[in-house]
């Protein structure tokens, strides 16, 4: 049935055997600077390149600061962690989105509170955003409170699905309103813009990652982006397990965290920023490409949002109806095109059924629909 597209597909990718979702590409100086991190002898998460990289990809993104971290899951935590979110908060999220979103809520002791997403976006939905905190919330002395649970309600994380940023002009203005901390999960999004601001820079901090899939990788590493000093300060000291500055004494003030990012991956990273602007054009005539072939079929690619400049980091089909996108799935992987469904939704993972949950008829729209489709760069 769906031949000519895993043709069309095996071509852009000049006729390969095995095409994966999205590979790594080394293409510049990772293995020099890697050299040089090793006889440096410094490996760990003191070194040249881990500050070198923060200097760097503070620049790209137009933050004031960044902290580097082992992982995106880390600098999330850390996030929540330094916008005060304490055991028996809410923090409002989408339910379409990796697990890590709301992990790092659960590591914090609070809990999830899931609003729908847009179906232009596949992210937060400001609509239903508002009308939760129009419906369940009142402000009082500057504090977002549920009027059923009693609750605060001390952040809300949109999350840029696949790259494609969320509504962020009137999820910021809502957040302002009403007091809540403003947490961008931008983990798929590096290189991607809304009204010409880099993700992340519209809430009090934003999250990267740079995963074994992601556009620009370490093989794990994360970071942690602000404008504010000390937001910054106080996460790069939870993240080396706040440990007091001192010549040789260990000494720590409080419960920290080992999330540092090690130099090695830094050195990669440092590496991999030289040649992201390249990736990201490439990715973009990639998705020129499918938006192409895919006009007028029955499957819709998935486009960047009004105001937008999407990175595209995974492309993505909607089918009609979740049986045809079944068959397409099992019929591009058994010829060896790597294709994947949305993550199952959060409200229905068993450690987040209990949480509350607004209207999800889109989330679960798209969840029955969407597939990603092979995205790597081509070289």
């Amino acid at each position: 049935m769906f031949k000519d597209t895993i043709n069309f597909i095996q071509s852009v990718y000049s006729g390969s055997d095995f095409i994966p979702l999205h590979e790594p590409k080394f293409i510049g100086n990772e293995k020099k600077y890697l050299n040089d991190c090793i006889d440096s002898t410094f490996v760990s998460s003191i070194g040249a390149y881990v500050e070198q990289f923060e200097r760097n990809i503070a620049a790209y993104t137009g933050c004031q600061f960044a902290v580097a971290t082992v992982n995106g899951t880390s600098a999330l935590h850390l996030a929540l962690m330094v916008a005060g979110v304490m055991p028996g908060d809410e923090v409002i999220t989408q339910p379409l989105t990796f697990v890590a979103t709301c992990n790092a809520i659960s590591y914090c002791g609070a809990q999830p509170v899931f609003v729908d997403v847009d179906k232009g976006t596949l992210g937060l939905s400001a609509d239903s955003l508002e009308q939760f905190l129009k419906e369940n919330t009142y402000v009082n002395d500057k504090t977002c409170i549920n009027k059923h649970t009693g609750h605060t309600v001390r952040a809300c994380v949109p999350m840029h699905t696949f790259g494609h940023p969320c509504e962020m002009e009137r999820i910021q203005s809502l957040c302002t309103s009403y007091h809540v901390h403003l947490i961008e999960d931008a983990a798929e999004a590096l290189g991607s813009r809304y009204q010409n601001l880099h993700t992340g820079m519209f809430g009090d901090t934003g999250v990267l990652s740079f995963n074994g899939n992601k556009i620009i990788t370490s093989g794990g590493g994360g970071c942690l982006l602000t404008n504010n000093k000390q937001l910054a300060d106080k996460a790069r000291h939870l993240s080396t397990t706040a440990k007091v500055s001192h010549q040789w004494a260990f000494s720590h003030d409080e419960t920290g965290w080992n999330y540092r990012m090690p130099n090695l991956n830094a050195a990669l990273l440092v590496a991999q920023l030289e040649n992201l602007d390249r990736f990201l054009q490439d990715k973009r005539e990639l998705a020129e490409c499918y938006q192409g072939f895919f006009s007028g079929k029955d499957e819709v690619f998935v486009t960047e949002p009004k105001q937008c400049q999407s990175n595209y980091w995974l492309n993505a089909l909607i089918f009609p109806d979740k049986a045809l996108r079944d068959i397409f799935l099992n019929e591009t992987n058994s010829h060896g095109v790597m294709t994947r469904p949305a993550w199952e939704l959060m409200n229905k993972q068993p450690m987040y059924k209990h949480c509350f949950c607004m209207d999800l008829t889109n989330a679960q729209w798209l969840a029955d629909r969407l597939v990603n489709i092979p995205s790597s760069v081509r070289l």
